[in-house]
């Protein structure tokens, strides 16, 4: 019969409908003898018959409770008899009692299940098996007591695995036996091995060996109750033999043993998935163990490691270029395919990490040369050798070439990453003299610039881009590094990476990110040859920012001809532009200056429509170039400050009110006025002597005046305020002289009239107060 169902899937089916119809079938058979003898009773004892028990569910709770409890006392029962009361005994009686709970104890579930109590057999059939494991003790302690315990252990559990197989398969609806059975079954050969003391390989030979028992047993028999712990013992002993080969292949690089034992596992784990549909796992498994025993071929000799690394990652690379040869002849499964290049892809992909992780520290070891510059030193940082290039491209083509196992965009740019890696670190590794070096490096950087901007659109193409434009921004910074240590070398290969990064920058058929990054270089370089050239000619610090700020200025004049990667070079120009004033940071005046001509840049700039904004920022460094200066001339008076900021921003408001009459005061004037009120205002509090108040005061004057002849709100409020408080300031030293010459009693006596008088013309005064705040809401 043809079903949609696969054959395990239609087994475990029927196997649960015959468990229902075994339930119903003990209830009908209970229910029957009860209507039989109901039947044969008189009449009045039928009145007084108890009904039979409910129908039992499919899975009972209750009941598999106790007989799982009465199977667990039996069991201890006969335990505690073994231990305590065996002696007692004679070899007779012995005998005797053990041979007869027994018999029993595995004869007593024959009638339990022609009478469909299932579960009560289970549990009297898990009785009689720990009476066997019981005999088996019995025996070894009373007549085989010389011989080793773990060889008698070996055996007793290869015979006992053998007779509860046997037991299960007679009785057929047992589960109980099968399972023990096959748990037992994953003793023999391990304790065999350590019975004999072997090594890792040796335990490793004799787990995998019960690892393919169970796999051949979970293929071979159909009943769920065996083929379910067969492929789980399968998995952990197998995974535990090839754990210990690989352990022994650590242990002693170069021996044959270890890689024997996982080329093994590597042919059970493929032909576990070539019987198997769903066990594509194994595969996977396979194919690490087949890689793995490539690897441990490799002696132990100086540099190995690396070695067996690359032999590693050659073997992923030749396994999938095998299988794909294999899947266009046909003959490869489904499953067995996909587990196998996913072995080779992540073998490749963990050789690929390791190398990426050792270039990154060779690298970054250059970083030395900053101890400092230009004095030719050439380090030499040694490191894995030319081991490490071969893992890289070797890895690269292995990330590449499977299909199907990564995303291709995925596949390119980590492709591309590996070897760009392994082509731009091997000069690095090799040693050659540093001008060779510095041309290698510069070629691997150039071309992975060009696979950047040359890059198709398509996804694949993208990620190949990114990767490339990536690789070729990290080779740019460290060979740029590298060459800090000669002056030759440093404008040699600065000039070469800006004009490369003005060339991508001007391709019009890259991608928009490339070109932009590209623009960013292109302005970086100019940047750093400056300062590189302000340095050989002898400048300070503060002077060579100075000289940079001649960048940021060629890019504010060629801006209208950049086009599209205008904005990334801007914004590279406002980098070289804080750069400028980091350099000046540590002189004042210089400071200043910087300040200033990054100020008139960026007028400049705010010149054309579309950087209007820019105006704000040419106004704060403005001010802040006053702010260095006057600091700098050690003026010391906050006016000096505020005042400038003041002027710039209520002519701001000014022209703002002109333009939208509607704008209200405090936006246009107040952050003006507030500027230098405010902490005038705070100075004066601190300033003993009398021509700031004057001066603030006469200023607030006008300033309220102004604000309630235009009858605007912001100069009326802060102005007044501001008068109100200097005037304060100015009396408060005479009403202290005051107060301190009249009675302690008249303070009080003047609030308490002051509050009589407020309360009498308590409504005038909040109608006052109402006319005030309406008068103040029409001022704009």
């Amino acid at each position: 019969m043809n079903t949609p169902l696969s054959p395990a899937h239609e087994l475990a089916l029927i196997d649960a409908e015959l468990i229902q119809l075994d339930a119903r079938r003990g209830y009908l058979l209970a229910r029957r003898d009860w209507l039989l003898r109901l039947l044969a009773q008189p009449a009045a004892q039928v009145q007084r018959q108890p009904q039979p028990a409910e129908a039992p569910s499919s899975k009972p709770g209750a009941q598999n409770v106790l007989l799982t409890l009465g199977a667990v006392l039996l069991a201890v029962a006969a335990l505690a008899f073994t231990l305590v009361s065996w002696g007692s005994l004679g070899i007779g009686g012995r005998s005797a009692v053990l041979a007869l709970l027994t018999a029993a104890a595995l004869a007593a579930p024959v009638p339990l299940l022609r009478r469909g109590l299932r579960s009560t057999a289970e549990s009297v059939a898990g009785v009689g098996l720990l009476l066997t494991v019981l005999d088996a003790y019995a025996l070894h302690a009373v007549v085989l007591s010389g011989t080793d315990a773990v060889a008698y252990a070996a055996g007793a559990a290869a015979v006992l695995s053998g007779l509860w197989a046997g037991y299960g398969a007679a009785l057929g609806r047992l589960r109980l036996p099968l399972l023990a059975a096959v748990g037992a079954a994953q003793l023999p050969l391990p304790l065999a091995a350590a019975a004999t003391g072997a090594d890792l390989a040796g335990a490793g030979w004799a787990l995998l060996a019960t690892a393919a028992v169970d796999a051949a047993l979970a293929v071979a028999v159909a009943r769920r109750t065996v083929r379910v712990p067969a492929w789980v013992c399968a998995g952990v002993l197998g995974g535990a033999g090839l754990a210990a080969g690989l352990a022994q292949s650590l242990v002693d690089p170069g021996a044959a043993g270890p890689a024997l034992l996982l080329a093994a596992g590597g042919l059970l784990g493929v032909a576990v998935a070539w019987r198997e549909p769903r066990a594509s796992a194994a595969a996977l498994v396979g194919g690490l163990a087949a890689v793995s025993a490539a690897g441990a071929l490799v002696p132990a000799e100086a540099g190995s490691v690396w070695w067996a690394v690359a032999v590693r990652v050659a073997a992923a690379l030749a396994l999938s270029a095998a299988v794909a040869v294999a899947v266009r002849a046909g003959a490869v499964p489904e499953p067995v395919r996909r587990g196998l290049l996913r072995a080779g892809v992540g073998v490749a992909a963990l050789g690929a990490v390791a190398g990426l992780a050792a270039v990154a520290v060779v690298l970054v070891s250059r970083a030395v040369v900053l101890r400092e510059v230009w004095a030719a030193t050439t380090p030499h940082p040694g490191g894995p050798g030319p081991a490490l290039v071969v893992v890289l491209l070797l890895a690269a083509g292995a990330l590449w070439w499977p299909a199907g196992v990564l995303p291709r965009p995925v596949a390119g740019a980590a492709a591309v990453v590996c070897a760009w890696a392994g082509l731009f670190v091997a000069p690095v590794l090799l040693g050659p003299a540093p001008a060779a070096v510095f041309a290698a490096q510069l070629g691997v950087t150039a071309a992975a610039g060009v696979v950047a901007l040359r890059a198709p659109a398509r996804a694949v193409g993208r990620g190949v881009a990114v990767a490339a434009a990536g690789c070729a921004a990290a080779g740019a910074l460290n060979v740029s590094l590298a060459a800090l240590d000669g002056r030759v070398a440093t404008f040699a290969v600065l000039g070469l990476l800006g004009a490369g990064c003005a060339l991508g920058a001007a391709h019009r058929a890259a991608a928009a990110p490339v070109r932009a990054g590209c623009a960013v270089g292109a302005v970086g370089y100019a940047a750093v040859t400056v300062v590189a050239l302000g340095a050989l000619a002898g400048l300070a610090a503060p002077w060579c920012g100075v000289a940079v700020l001649a960048v940021p200025a060629g890019v504010v004049a060629l801006a209208p001809r950049l086009g599209r990667v205008r904005v990334a070079a801007e914004a590279a120009a406002a980098g070289a532009g804080v750069l400028a004033v980091v350099l000046a940071a540590g002189d004042a005046p210089v400071l200043a200056l910087v300040l200033a001509l990054d100020g008139v840049l960026c007028a400049g700039a705010a010149l054309r429509r579309e950087r209007r904004a820019l105006g704000w920022a040419a106004g704060a460094l403005f001010v802040a170039a006053t702010w260095v200066r006057l600091g700098a001339s050690g003026v010391a008076a906050a006016e000096a400050y505020t005042l400038p900021v003041s002027v710039l921003a209520l002519a701001v408001g000014l022209l703002r009110r002109r333009r939208e009459p509607v704008v209200s005061s405090w936006a246009a004037y107040g952050p003006g006025l507030g500027a230098s009120l405010l902490p005038s205002l705070v100075a004066v509090w601190s300033d003993p002597y009398w021509p700031r108040p004057l001066l603030l005061g006469g200023a607030a004057l006008v300033v309220t005046l102004a604000g309630a002849h235009r009858r605007l709100q912001a100069p009326l409020l802060l102005g007044g305020a501001t008068l109100a408080a200097v005037a304060v300031h100015e009396l408060a030293p005479y009403v202290v002289q005051v107060v301190g010459v009249l009675p302690r009693w008249l303070p009080p006596a003047l609030a308490g009239l002051l509050l009589l008088v407020v309360g009498a013309t308590y409504e005038k005064r909040l109608r006052d107060a109402r006319r005030l705040r309406e008068a103040l809401g029409r001022l704009r």
